[in-house]
């Protein structure tokens, strides 16, 4: 799984990436030992409710008792009851059967078993081939969507050389246009924006239409926040989709979703009605340094099969990362 920017996104055919792609961060493999450490401090919250209680159920005596406390420091991490009882049982029929002795062999297996259940089938990196390639960034109030998007263009100007464009297709928030242009102004990129209350459809449109223009490589569309359970909103992502797919075949290429990791299970049921709405291709997993409940990014790709492509794990542009699942267990497990 992608753990550099460089590895999260297909370049067109031949295309290497830039010979300074993640600069300092690269080299000789400190950068991502700095990042895992950055990864597990930002995760203290889950890791303490989590890894504590697993490193003292793990290596006591195992029996009933120790399976239960598990399932019980699983779910409170937001994992999922499914999820949960699908690693326990597997973990205690291995145990039974002998293939694992000890509190650290437990703890290894466990660690393996959520990096697994991380992985989905689903692709988990985001093509760069079309010209342009339009990302749609979907999600409810408050997720850190905007924010996502402006740090996003960033590292796509700085690691991967790609000109940007930024839609402004939430019309209906003037602050949310506003925090667009700083990041636009920030990123080194272009935007297009409305009027306040105009057709989001007609912003999408119109940046697109752009990007085909200018040659832009990549078009990155932000939409209104809305809750999951306004109907109506939700069409209008549907109908965004069907206005970009009119200025471009097979637009958008990629839709992502904004998931706050502090609403836990909620951010379980956002993924499910989104993805009933729109095709969503992956889920940004926003605010992991501020909650205890780091597990759900573990039952949204175990329950819905839709990959985490992306962790805030703090406000600095380098705490937006690709997500990598073995990095992510041992941050939850390792004590």
């Amino acid at each position: 799984m992608p753990r550099e920017w460089t590895d999260l996104f297909v370049l067109p055919d031949g295309e290497a990436p830039p010979a300074n792609a993640g600069g300092e961060e690269q080299e000789g493999g400190r950068g991502r030992g700095r990042f895992f450490r950055r990864l597990r401090e930002n995760l203290s919250k889950t890791r303490q409710a989590l890894g504590a209680e697993i490193q003292a159920t793990l290596f006591e005596t195992v029996d009933e008792a120790t399976w239960e406390r598990l399932e019980e420091a699983l779910i409170m991490a937001d994992v999922g009851a499914s999820t949960t009882a699908k690693v326990v049982a597997q973990l205690e029929q291995e145990a039974r059967d002998g293939g694992l002795e000890g509190g650290e062999a437990l703890s290894a297996r466990l660690t393996e078993l959520l990096a697994g259940i991380a992985r989905t089938e689903s692709p988990v990196r985001i093509d760069l081939s079309p010209k342009p390639t339009v990302i749609m960034a979907v999600g409810v109030n408050g997720t850190g969507k905007t924010t996502t998007i402006g740090k996003l263009a960033w590292h796509l100007r700085r690691e991967l050389g790609r000109t940007v464009i930024l839609g402004a297709a939430d019309t209906f928030r003037a602050a949310a246009v506003e925090q667009l242009q700083g990041w636009a102004q920030r990123a080194g990129c272009e935007i297009v924006t409305g009027r306040e209350g105009a057709d989001p459809g007609s912003v999408a449109f119109e940046a697109v239409r752009r990007g085909r223009e200018q040659g832009a490589d990549v078009v990155i569309i932000d939409t209104a926040g809305r809750l999951h359970t306004q109907d109506h909103l939700m069409d209008e992502l549907t109908k965004i989709r069907r206005v970009i797919g009119k200025q471009l075949d097979a637009a958008p290429h990629e839709t992502l979703l904004t998931v706050d990791a502090t609403t836990g299970q909620n951010g379980l049921r956002q993924a499910k009605l989104f993805s009933r709405a729109v095709p969503v291709d992956g889920v940004v997993l926003t605010k992991l340094d501020g909650t205890a409940k780091g597990g759900i990014a573990l039952a949204i790709a175990g329950e819905l099969g839709i990959p985490v492509k992306l962790i805030g794990v703090g406000e600095a542009l380098e705490d937006l990362r690709p997500f990598d699942a073995d990095d992510f267990a041992r941050a939850l497990i390792a004590p």
